[in-house]
C-alpha cells in the first residue's frame, strides 16, 4: 500500500519534517531527525528508480484528481535519476552537517537551519517529480527562498550580501518563468506538462509562444547559473556556510538544469527548440564561452571555494554542451555529467569544509604544508580535482569521453578540441590547489592543524568511493542517462 504513494511521500516527508525540527527546540535532536529523513528521501529515491527501471514511468494522481484537472506527480528515468542525486547528496552531508554546523551556526540558530534545509530539499525534489509546469515554479520558488536564508548565514558579513544578490537575481529568473508559464496557459488552457506537449504544436508559431520560450530559457539559465548569467553563484557558494555550499553546490543548478530539460524537450519538443528556434547554437556558443572564461577566472583566484565556484560554472558548460547537441549521445553525455559532477563537487566541497574547520581559512597560502598534516582530506582533494580534470577511473572521465563522442558524431572536431583544453585549464587550477598543500612550506608551523574528525571523513570520503566507482561501473548512469535522453528527445536509444 505505501509503495503506491512513494511519490507523494517523497516530497511530503521533508515538507513536514521542516517544521518539526523548530518544535524539537534542540540542534541535536534537530539534526538527528533530519538526518533520518534524509535517509529516507534517499531510500524512496531508490525504490522510485527500481521500479522505473523495471516497471515504466509512474504517474501519480495528487488527491486522485486525475490530469490534467488535477496535480500529476510524474517519474520517468530523468526525474528518477535526479531525485536520486538530490536525496544521495542529502543523505550524505547532513551527517557531516552535525560538526561542521556547530563549528561555523550559532547555536541559537541551528534548529532553523535544518528547518530551512529540509524545505530546500522537499523543493528540489518537487521540482524534479512534479508533472505540473505552475507546480515545479512554486517548487522553484520554495527551495530558493530557503537557499537565501542558508547563504546569509555564514560567518562572513559578506554572506548577508552575497544571499541578497542571489535574492536579487533569482527573482529576476523566477518573473521569467513565471511570465513564461502564465503565457503558456494562456495560450493552451492547461498546466499539465503532458497535456500541454499535446496542446502546444496548434499554437506553436504564434509569438506568444516564441515569447514564453525565450522567457523560460532565460529565466531557467539565469537559475542554473549559465554563463554569463552566473554572477550570484562564486560569491553565493564563497561565503555560505560550508554545509550549504557542498549542498546548493551539488543540486541546485543541477535541478535547474533538469527543469530547462522538462520545458525544452517534454513540453516544446526538440523539434520546436532546435529548428523552429535557434536555441541549439545559442547554448553551444554560451556553454564553450562560459567553459573558458570561467575556467580562467578560477586560475587567479586565491580563496580555495571561489576557485571551486567559477569551476562550478565552467562545468555547467559542458552540461550544456551535450543539451546543445541535441542528439542522444549528447543529451545523455549532458545528464551523465549532471549526475557526476554532484559527486566529483560534492567531494571537493566537504573536503574544503573540514580545512576550513581545522585552518578557519580558505586562503590558498594558509594551506602550505596541509597535505602532512590532513593527508586523508587532501587526498579526497586530490581524487576530486582528477575527477574534475577527467583522468580515466573516475567519473569525470566518463562524461567527457561522452561528450567528446556526441561532437564526433556531428562531425564538429573543433568542439571536441575545446573539451579536451577546458581540461587542461582544470588541470592548473586544481594543480594551484595541491601545489600549496603539498609543495608550499608554511610561514608559522601550526601544531594544533591535524586530520579532520571522522564525522567529517566518512560522508567525503563516501562520494570520493562513488567518483572512483562511477567511473569504473557505469552501466546505471550511462545507461539510465541514454535511456533518458532517448526519451526526452523521442528517439531509441
Amino acid at each position: 500500500m505505501i509503495r503506491q504513494h512513494l511519490p507523494a511521500l517523497q516530497v511530503i516527508l521533508p515538507l513536514l519534517a521542516a517544521p518539526t525540527c523548530l518544535l524539537l527546540r534542540r540542534a541535536g535532536l534537530a539534526w538527528l531527525f533530519a538526518t533520518v529523513v534524509g535517509f529516507a528521501t534517499f531510500a524512496i529515491a531508490i525504490l522510485l528508480l527500481r521500479q522505473v527501471l523495471s516497471q515504466g514511468d509512474i504517474a501519480y494522481a495528487m488527491g486522485g484528481w486525475s490530469a490534467p484537472w488535477g496535480i500529476q506527480y510524474y517519474v520517468d528515468p530523468v526525474s528518477a535519476l535526479v531525485l536520486l542525486i538530490v536525496s544521495g547528496i542529502s543523505a550524505v552531508v547532513l551527517p557531516y552537517a552535525a560538526r561542521s554546523v556547530a563549528q561555523e551556526i550559532p547555536s541559537e540558530r541551528r534548529c532553523v537551519f535544518y528547518t530551512l534545509f529540509l524545505l530546500c530539499l522537499a523543493g528540489m525534489l518537487g521540482i524534479a517529480i512534479t508533472g505540473d509546469a505552475f507546480n515545479l515554479f512554486v517548487f522553484l520558488e520554495i527551495s530558493s527562498l530557503s537557499s537565501y536564508a542558508l547563504i546569509s548565514m555564514g560567518q562572513d558579513r559578506r554572506a548577508l550580501t552575497s544571499s541578497y544578490q542571489y535574492l536579487i537575481m533569482g527573482t529576476i529568473g523566477a518573473t521569467f518563468i513565471l511570465i513564461g508559464v502564465g503565457l503558456l496557459y494562456v495560450m493552451t488552457g492547461t498546466l499539465n506538462m503532458q497535456d500541454l506537449a499535446q496542446r502546444l504544436p496548434a499554437v506553436a508559431t504564434t509569438r506568444t509562444i516564441h515569447t514564453a520560450f525565450a522567457f523560460l530559457v532565460v529565466g531557467l539559465s539565469l537559475k542554473l547559473a549559465l554563463f554569463p548569467l552566473h554572477l550570484w553563484l562564486p560569491n553565493a557558494y564563497t561565503f555560505a556556510p560550508s554545509v550549504v555550499t557542498t549542498f546548493l553546490a551539488a543540486t541546485a543548478t543541477k535541478v535547474a538544469l533538469y527543469a530547462l530539460l522538462r520545458f525544452v524537450f517534454t513540453i516544446f519538443g526538440a523539434e520546436y527548440a532546435f529548428n523552429t528556434m535557434p536555441l541549439g547554437p545559442t547554448l553551444l556558443l554560451l556553454a564553450l564561452l562560459g567553459l573558458f572564461v570561467a575556467s580562467a577566472v578560477a586560475i587567479f583566484q586565491e580563496n580555495i571555494k571561489r576557485i571551486l565556484a567559477y569551476s562550478s560554472v565552467a562545468q555547467i558548460g559542458y552540461m550544456i554542451l551535450g543539451i546543445s547537441f541535441a542528439t542522444v549521445t549528447g543529451v545523455s553525455a549532458g545528464i551523465l555529467h549532471l549526475f557526476n559532477h554532484a559527486l566529483m563537487k560534492g567531494a571537493l566541497f566537504m573536503a574544503v569544509g573540514a580545512i576550513f574547520l581545522r585552518t578557519g581559512s580558505m586562503q590558498l597560502q594558509h594551506l602550505a604544508g596541509i597535505g602532512r598534516r590532513m593527508p586523508w582530506t587532501m587526498a579526497a582533494v586530490v581524487i576530486g580535482g582528477l575527477s574534475l580534470i577527467g583522468v580515466p577511473l573516475t567519473v569525470g572521465f566518463i562524461s567527457k569521453w561522452y561528450l567528446i563522442q556526441a561532437a564526433l558524431e556531428r562531425g564538429w572536431w573543433p568542439v571536441a578540441v575545446l573539451v579536451l583544453i577546458g581540461s587542461l585549464l582544470a588541470l592548473v587550477y586544481v594543480w594551484r590547489i595541491l601545489e600549496a598543500a603539498y609543495f608550499d612550506a608554511p610561514a608559522k608551523p601550526d601544531a594544533h592543524i591535524k586530520e579532520a574528525p571522522l564525522s567529517l571523513l566518512i560522508p567525503t570520503w563516501a562520494l570520493v568511493l562513488a567518483n572512483i566507482y562511477f567511473g569504473i561501473d557505469t552501466s546505471l548512469t550511462v545507461g539510465v542517462a541514454r535511456q533518458a535522453a532517448g526519451l526526452l528527445l523521442g528517439v531509441q536509444p
